[in-house]
């Protein structure tokens, strides 16, 4: 029993020391446990008072909660009610909201399907339009390729610009009035001889385009270019106004004067912009530069020249049929005086024509006055008024 078991510490302890302390240590685990289960025991009882106590408010509160279940069900069925009257009238005014909105709807794509067709009728009117401009500038592209093909060569644009020159001619004189390409003694022939009136000499005019100089000045770049350009216009105008002196201006043939016809009123409004000394050289040799507007102008100007040259003319043939016209005059106041007589006439017999009828017209009214049973003893007073009326007829 005094045997050592272990030893704890330096302390060695026997086999008795053990056995009691682990007879002290079942001792205190087995008062552990009883005190853990009486705790156990009491937590437990606790628990089921206060599970009670809450069982009993549980059933408190549902049967609360039935109460309002009930009232809660009471009202849900009033308000079903009420939502499904309501719900009614809502489906008919959404119904007829949905009507409305679907006619108009209905009108409102009417009307785009209307104004969508008109849109599209005006677009392909447009885009045919637009066809017919495109193809009208499509032609005229190849007009201006042709012109430039023209005036490129100077033989066709000679011809282009006497061209131009014979058509303003043309609308403006009678064919009396004008020739073209006509021969003077001196072999020459210009390009247009207008007639002047009382045996005067005719006016020659004559075409001139100097295009390729009139190109360069306005493609110049530089100022030595532009200086070439310039002197070449000067050479090309100069030879122009020289031939026309030295070819057309004939004594007693041609007038003293003559016409250098430009056929371009841009190539004519550089000139007297930018080369007054040509125009001055011009008119020191006797020759007159015209555009298209002032040969128009001239050749009004001498229309009525040869108008008034033609009246004057037939003054003599006009003089006597203004003569003749006042016979007519003079037979014809005649003629009405006699009418008027016949007239007067007619009027005094129709005035006498009525003295009678209004006689007439008493004669009756006297006789409806008349009283029959009186007739023996008016029958003198009847006689006289009678002789009294003839009387006054007469």
């Amino acid at each position: 029993m005094q045997d050592t078991v272990f030893t704890f510490g330096t302390r060695p302890v026997s086999l008795l020391e053990a056995s009691v302390l682990a007879a002290l240590l079942l001792l205190a685990f087995i008062t552990l446990l009883v005190v853990s289960a009486l705790r156990q025991i009491k937590a437990r009882a606790t628990s089921e008072a206060i599970a009670a106590d809450r069982i009993e408010d549980l059933e408190e509160h549902l049967a609360r909660m039935l109460r309002s279940q009930g009232e809660i069900t009471g009202r849900m069925q009033t308000m079903a009610e009420v939502f499904s009257s309501r719900q009614g009238d809502m489906m008919r005014a959404v119904n007829e909201r949905l009507d409305g909105m679907g006619h108009k709807l209905g009108l409102s794509m009417a009307d785009t399907t209307r104004q969508t067709h008109d849109g599209l009728r005006q677009l392909h009117e447009r885009l045919a339009v637009i066809d017919r401009a495109q193809k009208t500038i499509t032609d005229l592209s190849g007009q201006v390729g042709q012109l430039q093909a023209i005036l490129a060569n100077k033989q066709t644009r000679g011809a282009f610009g006497q061209g131009r020159m014979e058509a303003i001619i043309q609308d403006q004189l009678p064919p009396s009035g004008y020739s073209f390409q006509a021969t003077l003694s001196s072999g020459s022939r210009p390009d247009c001889l207008v007639h002047m009136p009382n045996g005067a000499p005719p006016l020659a005019i004559d075409a001139k385009f100097p295009l390729e100089a009139f190109n360069l000045l306005r493609k110049a770049q530089s100022e030595e270019e532009l200086k070439q350009a310039q002197a070449q216009f000067r050479r090309d105008f100069t030879k122009h106004i020289l031939d026309i002196r030295e070819r057309y201006l004939i004594p007693g043939e041609t007038q003293d004067t003559a016409f250098l016809f430009v056929p371009s009123e841009s190539v004519f409004a550089e000139l007297n912009e930018n080369f007054e000394d040509l125009v001055q050289k011009a008119h020191r040799a006797r020759v007159v530069i015209v555009s298209p507007s002032l040969l128009m102008l001239s050749i009004q100007v001498i229309q009525a020249v040869l108008r008034d040259a033609r009246m004057r003319e037939q003054a003599h043939l006009i003089q006597a049929e203004v003569a003749h016209l006042t016979a007519d005059i003079a037979r014809l106041n005649d003629r009405t005086g006699k009418l008027q007589a016949h007239f007067a006439q007619a009027s005094k017999d129709i005035d006498q024509i009525l003295i009678s009828t209004d006689k007439i017209s008493k004669r009756g009214r006297r006789i409806e006055d008349l009283d029959l049973g009186e007739v023996r003893g008016e029958a003198a007073t009847s006689s006289g008024e009678r002789v009294r009326l003839m009387a006054g007829e007469e």
